[in-house]
């Protein structure tokens, strides 16, 4: 396979047709080799556009939707990020070139130490992975300004809006299959948050993540 051409073709046949305009998440993607954070025996399928399989049945998200995902971010080179969830290490890196600092918080021993090995591998040396679960939050973090929630939730828990700086945002997959969309929360005031929803898509939930409230008659 030549890796280069399946790079560009990533980005310019699936990335680029899907709203995907902003030339420095373009350029990123041309930087973070993707094909470095995929498990050795779907490395061929780096660049397809399609969920790549984790360890413990997770997955990476599709390419189209990690790029469009951080182009509604918006990430600023001063901002610090706390991602829920991650995986092989992939979108944390991606956002650690964008951001101040990155903290990914990882459930899953296993992946822990891949997404950890990748990120040290690929030189992110603001990116930092810690073992534990994040669904609710993870409080020593502090306030940030970015949460990525890497994996679905059927409603957003007050404790991760509330970990949020005015004027941070919120990042995740919102609902339940088949209903669900990609949605942005941001913090006007100590008491407010705005919702804009994106784009319907689908992602696989987050675990432990906080379920809603259900009546039984």
């Amino acid at each position: 396979m030549d890796i280069e051409t399946a790079r560009f073709n990533m980005i310019e046949q699936q990335i680029r047709p899907w709203d995907v305009l902003d030339q420095r998440v373009l350029d990123l993607l041309g930087v973070i080799r993707r094909e470095d954070f995929v498990p050795t025996a779907y490395r061929a399928l780096a660049f397809v556009d399609m969920e790549i399989p984790l360890a413990g049945g997770e997955s990476m998200f599709a390419p189209k939707l990690e790029a469009r995902l951080l182009q509604e971010l918006e990430v600023k080179p001063y901002e610090t990020v706390l991602e829920i969830g991650a995986g092989s290490g992939y979108m944390a890196a991606l956002l650690s070139r964008q951001a101040q600092s990155v903290l990914t918080i990882e459930i899953a021993p296993e992946l822990e130490r891949m997404a950890a090995s990748n990120l040290e591998r690929a030189g992110c040396t603001n990116a930092q992975v810690q073992a534990g679960d994040g669904a609710r939050g993870w409080e020593p973090a502090g306030p940030v300004d970015i949460i990525m929630v890497s994996g679905s939730l059927p409603l957003v828990p007050q404790s991760l809006l509330d970990q949020l700086k005015i004027g941070g945002r919120l990042c995740a997959i919102v609902g339940d299959a088949p209903v669900m969309s990609a949605e942005i929360f941001t913090r006007i005031t100590s008491t407010a948050w705005e919702n804009v929803k994106l784009f319907e898509t689908f992602a696989k939930p987050l675990r432990n993540a906080v379920q809603p409230s259900r009546f039984e008659f």
